[in-house]
């Protein structure tokens, strides 16, 4: 998530071994290459997104494992001559080319040469997904929202509405009343849309802070759906403009919200220490894992079995980000005024997530 300010993207790397690491650093540095070195899991966009990937064998069988869908531009390395190992590996990887090191320097130095993709403007997505009613998601997903305009986190923030069923999430930030264009009033063309004039289209909750939201029907006539298409749109020119776009899946499913789940570069799943909660939150997991691996939990409470949040975690098998109390006085604030910039427990989850991704940014 870097802002790159060279003409080509970086190659995405998922290398364990310290040598062969080393070995393709020096190659990236003679191609005049830049690099961007993680380790799994990886969110779905920085996979698909990629100019180039390049795997050894043990990521090549995680990544299958992970479900990632196969893509062009994949390499499989390793140290010396390729044996059964590395081929077998790049079959179950879909790697196009299969190098060993350093023998194979000067054609990977070709092909980092031959490759190049629009640059990314350093924009960063996350999804916020309902585990259970009552979880707060959307709360969750204001919140997070709302912090980073505050704290100017990215340029600007984007919340948007990814729960056609939900009510609306300008009526959760008190801006109903506010001027600006909803989901049923976006029309994207091509597949693209200006980030600067989203933003000017959409109501402003906050400093910095504009919210994309479901529209209210009559009581007869269905919410309007939201198009994938659309969905895509709005995050790519949320990325391209560098500002961070948070999105409320809460519990609902189809193409509109897998977008949001496959541009994540993080899913935060909110639960409560509850065992309803818990189970509920296996069955999410089971669908948005084959999507986007790269999820993080938070747990709200109360408690009344006294499960912990570590508990919880354990049980569902994903990091565990914050466990928070309950928050006196929010409910009826959210009735009478909508949310405004969180204090106490729910600032610390929100507070949580930013800092998640601040560290995917180094």
């Amino acid at each position: 998530m870097n802002t790159v300010t060279a003409e080509q993207s970086p190659v995405l790397t998922l290398i364990s071994g310290h040598r062969l690491r080393e070995e393709v650093r020096r190659i990236a540095a003679a191609a005049d290459r830049q690099l961007a070195e993680h380790s799994m899991p990886i969110g779905r966009f920085a996979w698909t997104e990629a100019a180039l990937v390049i795997l050894d064998t043990a990521a090549a069988h995680e990544c299958a494992a992970a479900g990632y869908p196969r893509r062009s531009g994949t390499i499989l390395v390793g140290e010396g001559e390729p044996g059964a190992e590395q081929w077998e590996a790049a079959i179950t990887g879909g790697a196009e080319l299969v190098l060993g090191l350093p023998a194979g320097a000067d054609q990977l130095i070709e092909v980092f040469a031959e490759s190049g993709s629009a640059v990314d403007g350093g924009g960063a997505v996350v999804a916020v997904v309902g585990t259970g009613g009552g979880a707060g998601a959307s709360t969750l997903a204001g919140a997070i929202a709302l912090t980073a305009s505050t704290i100017r986190f990215r340029p600007g923030t984007i919340l948007v509405d990814g729960d056609p069923f939900g009510g609306g999430l300008d009526l959760l930030l008190g801006i109903e009343s506010e001027e600006g264009l909803r989901w049923p009033d976006l029309v994207v063309e091509d597949g693209r849309v200006a980030a600067a004039t989203l933003r000017d289209a959409l109501p402003e909750a906050a400093p910095g802070l504009r919210v994309l939201s479901c529209g209210r029907t009559a009581p007869d006539a269905a919410p309007a759906e939201i198009g994938p298409g659309a969905v895509r749109a709005v995050l790519d020119a949320g990325r391209a403009a560098g500002d961070l776009v948070v999105c409320d899946i809460s519990r609902e499913r189809g193409p509109h919200a897998d977008q949001m789940l496959d541009g994540a570069d993080l899913v935060v799943l909110v639960a409560t220490p509850r065992l309803r909660s818990i189970a509920a939150a296996r069955a999410a997991m089971a669908h948005i894992r084959h999507r986007n691996p790269n999820q993080a939990l938070i747990v709200r409470g109360p408690a009344p079995g006294g499960l912990h949040g570590d508990e919880v975690a354990e049980a569902l098998g994903i990091p565990l980000l914050a466990a928070v109390r309950a928050q006196p006085g929010l409910s009826g604030q959210l009735e009478r005024t909508g949310l405004a910039v969180p204090r106490g427990p729910l600032r610390a989850a929100a507070e949580s997530v930013l800092s998640l991704l601040s560290e995917d940014d180094r």
